[in-house]
C-alpha cells in the first residue's frame, strides 16, 4: 500500500541513497499507473467472480462427520451439493454468527447428539478457510472504484510529494551527493506532474483546478469535494518556492524551484490586500510573485543574491541574502501591514 512508502518517507529515518532506492522501487512497482503518470492506493488485482465464490473443497467436507451426514440427508440448512458436485454453505449466511444461529436451531432437533464441541470447531474452520474474513481489509481488497483496487487516492499522492519534497530538502541541507539529490528531484517533479491541477481534463476526467477524491481504473476523477489532499499540495508548493521559518525567522531558500517557472513576458499580478483591496504589481520577464501572510513575494531573476523589504511608509531596506528579521518576520505573521512586499533577487545558477 502507498501508505507504507509514505510513511517511512515522512519519519525521515532513510539516508539520501535509501530515499532513492526507496522512490526507484516504487517507480518499478504495481502500485506506479502509467496512464495517469501517478501511483495507486493498492496494487490492481483480479478478485474471484461470483462463481468462484462460497465453494467448499471436498477434502474439507469430508473431514467433517456432521457435513457428510447433511449431505447424504439432503438437509440445506448449513451446506448443499450442487447438480454439479459442488458443495456450497447455505447462501443466507451473511457471516459465522449466521453459521452459529443454525447450529444452535439444529441441536434442538435429532442432529443434535452429531454436533460436538470438536465438530463445531471443524466447520468453523472450514467456514473461515472458505470466506478467509480475517484478511477482510475493506474496500482495499473487496471492490473497485472509491479508494479501491485500481484507484488512484489523490490525497494520499500528495501525501508521497510533500513526502519527497521534505527529504530531497534534508538531502539538500546536509550537502548530500548531488546526483541522488538530483535523481530525488526527478521523482518529485515526476509526482507532482502527475497531480491532476497539472492535467488536461480529457485525461484528468474532470476541470482539474477541482479537488476529486480518487480516480478508478475505467474513469476520470471521481467525487468532488474540498479534500485534505489540498493541504498537502499547498505545503508542498510553499517548499518548492523556498518558504523557510526557524526561530520566528522568515526566509527564502529556492533550491527546488525550476528556471522555467519564471515569466517570459511582462505580466500583472493582481491580488487582495490585508484590506481585501484588488493591488496590482507589474511583473517583467524573469519574475513569479505570490502570496505569504497576504504579502506579495516577488522573485527575480538577477546578477546577485539579495532581498528588497519595501514598507508602506515607502520606505526600502536591500541587503544580501534572503533573510528577514525576527522583527520583520513578525510584521508579516501578524499581518500588521506596515510591510507592502518583499522582493527577492536570485541568481540564475541557483535554480534548476
Amino acid at each position: 500500500m502507498l501508505e507504507g512508502q509514505v510513511g517511512i518517507l515522512s519519519a525521515k529515518i532513510l539516508k539520501a541513497d535509501e530515499v532513492l532506492e526507496v522512490l526507484d522501487a516504487l517507480k518499478k512497482s504495481a502500485l506506479f499507473r502509467a496512464d495517469q503518470y501517478s501511483y495507486l492506493l493498492y496494487p490492481a488485482k483480479k478478485l474471484p467472480g461470483f462463481l468462484e465464490r462460497n465453494n467448499v473443497p471436498p477434502r474439507l467436507v469430508e473431514s467433517s462427520s456432521v457435513l457428510m451426514t447433511l449431505i447424504n440427508d439432503q438437509n440445506t440448512e448449513i451446506i448443499e451439493q450442487d447438480r454439479n458436485g459442488k458443495f456450497h454453505f447455505n447462501s443466507s449466511f451473511r457471516n459465522v454468527t449466521d453459521l452459529k444461529n443454525a447450529i444452535e436451531k439444529m441441536k434442538i432437533d435429532s442432529y443434535k447428539s452429531l454436533f460436538t464441541k470438536k465438530e463445531e470447531r471443524i466447520i468453523y474452520n472450514i467456514y473461515e478457510a472458505v470466506f478467509n474474513h480475517k484478511k477482510f481489509t475493506g474496500r482495499s481488497g473487496t471492490f473497485y472504484g472509491y479508494e479501491g483496487l485500481g484507484s488512484i487516492y489523490w490525497h494520499m499522492v500528495s501525501k508521497l510529494l510533500l513526502a519527497v519534497y521534505e527529504c530531497s530538502d534534508t538531502a539538500i541541507q546536509q550537502n548530500e551527493n548531488k546526483e541522488i539529490i538530483g535523481r530525488i528531484l526527478e521523482h518529485f517533479y515526476e509526482i507532482y506532474e502527475g497531480i491532476g491541477v497539472h492535467k488536461s481534463p480529457s485525461l484528468y476526467g474532470a476541470f482539474p483546478t477541482d479537488p476529486y477524491s480518487h480516480t478508478p481504473s475505467n474513469k476520470g476523477a471521481q467525487q468532488p469535494g474540498m479534500t485534505g489532499q489540498v493541504k498537502e499540495d499547498i505545503l508542498s508548493r510553499f517548499g518548492e518556492l523556498g518558504i523557510r521559518i526557524s526561530d520566528g525567522q522568515l526566509s527564502f531558500d529556492p533550491c527546488l524551484l525550476r528556471a522555467s517557472e519564471f515569466l517570459t513576458e511582462k505580466k500583472e499580478f493582481i491580488f487582495h490586500n490585508i484590506h481585501g483591496q484588488v493591488k496590482r504589481i507589474s511583473l517583467n520577464p524573469g519574475m513569479l510573485a505570490f502570496m505569504y501572510c497576504q504579502v506579495p513575494i516577488a522573485y527575480k531573476i538577477s546578477a546577485h543574491d539579495k532581498i528588497n523589504i519595501f514598507y508602506k511608509d515607502g520606505t526600502r531596506d536591500e541587503r544580501d541574502g534572503w533573510s528577514l528579521t525576527t522583527e520583520e518576520s513578525r510584521l508579516i505573521f501578524n499581518r500588521t501591514d506596515d510591510i507592502e512586499r518583499v522582493l527577492v533577487l536570485i541568481t540564475p545558477s541557483y535554480l534548476k
